[in-house]
């Protein structure tokens, strides 16, 4: 079971419980000015006693003047809580994404994720904090009116004894039917979330391929479907003023029909029948915000259930705690290893290879032959769901990530860059990292001239490296790998942006790295031809290991890509 929500109110139980009881105290001198206006009509101006009605406006000043500060308090408590609750949620929420696999966060969806910790967080904040304004003022209210109806009169007071509850009545009608179709809107924005972000990033190749009208009128049926059920909420939940505002303005002229009678016989005061006008109204008002707050905590638990549903997402991948190297010459052995994604679908069969330290090992293959899958199973970001794959003689899965994961270096197929400056990228791979040590990964990766014109480690990069040419980007996430001087450096189709000059370059300089084993990806015969060995995939099997001339005369598969890039020259 993963963490329970209630557990992030620690630490602001005081707050928590001290905005109710300034609401209930405001609401108790709520309660008492329709007795001071019904005593200032009765007894001041009925005697024309104006020292009385002086003092009886004195004392509402101050019942006005206390509840003011009674409201503020309460107001200040419930916010510091709901914001502190917030807080530690959305961080625990982000520290727990963190800690998910990449299956776990593909079997969710990342736009997903990011409404639950965006827009839900905020409605379960705005939740927290109505709650603990009104959840106990306005019944108290509600029910205090009723009990000071009866002080006042207490045969006008049965009025207030049918009309609470069919006002009750009206109210959990209305919220029995709008809370499920709110747990639907959000749902529907999680869709058009999804969409949103799948159309930024793909902008470039829906304008390539004219195919922006079709997403714009995709994006639109979305925006009114979610359109139609908040439409929907919104038409049930409007009913609920006019039938309370009618039911309450029903007992307020029965009171004044039979407080009439009353009158006549002296039974009742002018004063008396204000003060109980003034009470209904009052149970009015608190009934529309018990219904608002109604509606926001609806879709405060809505969303609240999906924020747990993320916190109960046990991490398929559980943290080892080796942290030492094995003694051996294997830096890397692949045994019978298969990986299958969440379509059940192998990407990888069966792989057996074994890698000695320091060698350069090439994998090529047609797309989607499982290049990618297969690298991604030494840092651990797919677990085999077959077979086993270890780093220095230990099983992937016994190794701490983070040290396991400090031993490798990898510049992933897409060049991703942060925003901020060229120094802060580089410092996500060696926090502790020397400008000059900076500048000499740059100069490894043909990266420094370029980041030198352009203003040097200072020079802001745009989120993504917007700023920056699909070679520029690809030089930087090299030289960032590079800066760590990985045990195991892996490339996976980093250098396809790259000329073959530049890329012969950094490969030299790859290479003049003493003792590290490095893995190259690439659909190009002559990134991998110089390798040790060279693993051919196809169909997500291992259909030839060995050099490049061993592979010529062996394997069809290299054969046939040689040929393809090299016009069949060898």
């Amino acid at each position: 079971m993963g963490v329970r929500l209630s557990t992030f109110i620690e630490g602001h139980k005081a707050e928590a419980v001290l905005a109710p009881l300034f609401k209930l105290l405001e609401a108790v001198f709520e309660l008492l000015v329709p007795l001071a206006v019904a005593s200032l009509i009765d007894v001041g101006i009925a005697n024309g006693d104006i020292p009385y009605i002086l003092r009886m406006a004195l004392l509402m000043v101050v019942l006005a003047l206390v509840g003011l500060a009674s409201s503020v308090t309460a107001q200040y408590f419930s916010a510091r809580a709901a914001t502190g609750f917030a807080e530690k949620m959305k961080s625990a929420l982000f520290c727990h994404i963190q800690s998910l696999s990449e299956k776990d966060r593909d079997e969710i969806g990342t736009s997903t994720l990011i409404t639950r910790l965006t827009s839900d967080a905020t409605l379960v904040q705005n939740g927290i904090n109505m709650f603990l304004r009104l959840a106990m003022r306005s019944p108290f209210v509600v029910v205090g009116a009723a009990v000071m109806a009866f002080t006042v009169d207490s045969t006008l007071a049965w009025i207030f004894v049918i009309i609470i509850p069919l006002l009750s009545i009206i109210v959990a009608l209305i919220m029995r039917v709008t809370i499920p179709m709110y747990r639907k809107v959000q749902n529907a924005l999680d869709s058009i979330a999804r969409r949103t972000r799948d159309s930024l990033n793909g902008s470039r190749v829906l304008r390539a391929f004219c195919r922006t009208a079709d997403e714009e009128k995709a994006f639109r049926e979305d925006a009114e479907a979610m359109y139609s059920l908040q439409m929907a909420s919104g038409r049930i939940s409007s009913l609920l003023n006019p039938l309370t505002y009618a039911a309450v303005n029903g007992a307020v002229a029965a009171i004044i029909w039979f407080g009439r009678e009353r009158f006549g016989m002296s039974l009742i005061e002018v004063g008396a029948i204000v003060a109980l006008v003034n009470y209904m109204n009052q149970i009015l008002v608190e009934l529309v915000k018990l219904a608002n707050l109604i509606v926001t905590i609806s879709r405060a638990v809505a969303s609240g259930k999906r924020i747990q549903a993320i916190f109960d997402k046990e991490p398929s991948m559980q943290d080892g705690t080796f942290s030492d190297k094995a003694d051996g010459e294997a830096a890397v052995s692949f045994d019978s290893a298969s990986l299958a994604y969440a379509d059940g679908e192998p990407s990888l069969s069966s792989v057996t290879l074994t890698v000695r330290k320091g060698e350069k090992i090439g994998i090529i293959g047609g797309t989607g032959s499982g290049k990618t899958t297969m690298v991604n199973m030494i840092p651990r970001f797919y677990d085999a769901t077959a077979g086993s794959v270890s780093v220095f003689g230990r099983d992937v899965r016994t190794w701490s990530l983070a040290s396991l994961r400090s031993l490798i270096g990898v510049v992933p197929q897409k060049a991703i860059l942060l925003k901020g400056t060229v120094r802060d990228n580089m410092l996500v791979a060696r926090p502790d990292a020397s400008d000059k040590e900076i500048e000499e990964a740059l100069e490894m990766a043909c990266a420094y001239q370029f980041v030198m014109e352009k203003g040097g480690l200072g020079f802001q990069i745009e989120q993504r490296g917007q700023n920056l040419s699909g070679g520029q980007r690809q030089r930087l996430t090299i030289a960032r790998a590079l800066l760590r001087r990985p045990d195991i450096l892996i490339l996976d189709d980093s250098t396809s942006a790259l000329d073959f000059q530049t890329e012969a370059r950094i490969r030299r300089s790859i290479a003049s790295i003493e003792g590290s084993t490095l893995f190259v990806v690439s659909q190009r015969v002559s990134s991998v031809m110089g390798m040790d060995k060279i693993v051919v995939l196809d169909k997500g099997h291992a259909v030839g290991i060995g050099t490049h001339e061993e592979l010529m005369r062996s394997c069809p598969v290299y054969q046939e890509i040689c040929h393809s890039q090299t016009g069949g020259a060898r």
